[in-house]
């Protein structure tokens, strides 16, 4: 599971209502979910919860660094809890499904020299695509 959770507790922030159940919605392992996934699955837990509230909770929780935006399909943003753990995506190009996945090596690392073209390169995203085994078994 993502420690979310312990992760805003031990920073203080402060776990209103809303947030708190924002943050019980992120929180777990290959959690990919738009914001409007996010609003809905809070909803069902706390009808009043705004969408504005959530947008704004989403964007508390990229700028604290505890929680990453992820773009796979170049629509809607996903956020991922797994801020703290250095990994990639794998992504079903059918249904979307995202999942983390934690290759060896550093990709980071693999880049030379030379095509660097002088950047002070500082993070590495790396997707994988295919299909996911429901959708091989569908086609």
């Amino acid at each position: 599971m993502s420690d979310l959770l312990e992760r805003l507790r031990a920073r203080g922030w402060r776990l209103t209502a809303q947030r708190r159940v924002v943050a019980e919605v992120l929180d777990g392992d290959h959690v990919h979910l738009t914001a409007d996934e996010v609003h809905a699955r809070a909803a069902e837990r706390l009808p009043e919860i705004s969408r504005a509230t959530v947008y704004n909770t989403l964007g508390e929780l990229v700028s604290l660094g505890e929680v990453i935006e992820v773009s796979t399909d170049r629509r809607a943003m996903r956020y991922d809890p797994n801020a703290h753990h250095p990994h990639q995506h794998l992504v079903c190009a059918k249904c979307g499904t995202v999942r983390d996945v934690h290759p060896g090596g550093n990709p980071l690392a693999d880049l030379p020299n030379e095509e660097r073209f002088g950047f002070a390169v500082s993070g590495v995203e790396v997707t994988y695509r295919g299909l996911c085994p429901s959708c091989r078994a569908a086609a």
